[in-house]
């Protein structure tokens, strides 16, 4: 069994490492566009044809399912790769986690890029699921990339900057973008510096159970660890990047048989 994801970089790797705790057996294949990324800056056209090449990249390893571990992508590509690429690959996209989050009907902020933040596409999720419940957008410019690059200077200065932009009482915040996930710890330690209570909704577990139910794939997270990795980068095949290693789910990843 084979699991693919697509990111423009290593957002994708929470997604991962979820798939892989899921299913220690199955293979996955990762592809991302290291020749394009990020894609948050450029034209809804150029994220289209670009995201169409990473996935078509994707797509000819022949795996079960392919997730968008992507919010950028998936607000801009999710139907376009769907019709290139379904019925014969599964395509699961990624939806900032409103809905869950706006059902305690309790104030929440949602971090995202600054092209998400009051991009038509977030504003209809939130009219959709969070009519009524206090809800506030928090751009974080400068964030994904941070991550991307394991840069700790750039991810603190851009986390104190979107905290400073969160109301206080909030309890609860959306991590509207894969790459947040794999510095949520930070996150909570810059918002609630007292150690109080915090809770995140992200995507990672819930597309990657979405893609083995796709898939037609059960759970089990007790099977042998023998799942191998495949990078596909900018279409061509390589190894996982150096700086997923400076997270745990990267570090996860790399601790797996080559692909078969």
């Amino acid at each position: 069994m084979k699991i693919a994801l697509m990111d423009s970089g290593i957002g994708l790797l929470a997604a991962a490492a979820a798939v892989r705790r899921l299913r220690p057996d199955a293979d996955i294949v990762i592809s991302c566009d290291p020749d394009g990324m990020p894609w948050g800056p450029r034209t809804p056209d150029d994220i289209r044809e670009r995201a169409l090449d990473v996935a078509g990249a994707a797509a000819a390893l022949a795996p079960d399912a392919l997730i968008i571990a992507c919010n950028t992508a998936s607000v801009h590509a999710l139907p376009a790769i769907r019709a290139a690429l379904e019925p014969r690959v599964p395509v699961i996209g990624t939806v900032p986690a409103i809905k869950p989050a706006a059902a305690g009907g309790e104030p929440f902020a949602i971090w995202a890029t600054p092209a998400t933040t009051g991009s038509p596409y977030q504003r209809g999720l939130i009219r959709e699921f969070a009519d009524g419940v206090p809800v506030t957008e928090v751009p974080c410019p400068g964030l994904a990339e941070a991550v991307e690059h394991a840069d700790d200077a750039a991810i603190d200065a851009a986390i104190t900057a979107a905290a400073a932009l969160t109301p206080p009482g909030v309890r609860t915040v959306v991590l509207g973008c894969t790459h947040y996930e794999l510095v949520a710890e930070r996150i909570r330690t810059a918002l609630r510096p007292d150690g109080g209570p915090l809770t995140f909704f992200g995507s990672a577990q819930a597309v990657a159970a979405q893609a083995l139910r796709r898939a037609g794939i059960a759970a089990a997270p007790d099977a042998a660890q023998v799942g191998g990795l495949t990078a596909v980068l900018s279409g061509r095949t390589g190894a996982l990047p150096d700086v997923a290693l400076a997270y745990p789910e990267g570090r996860l990843l790399q601790a797996v048989s080559p692909a078969h």
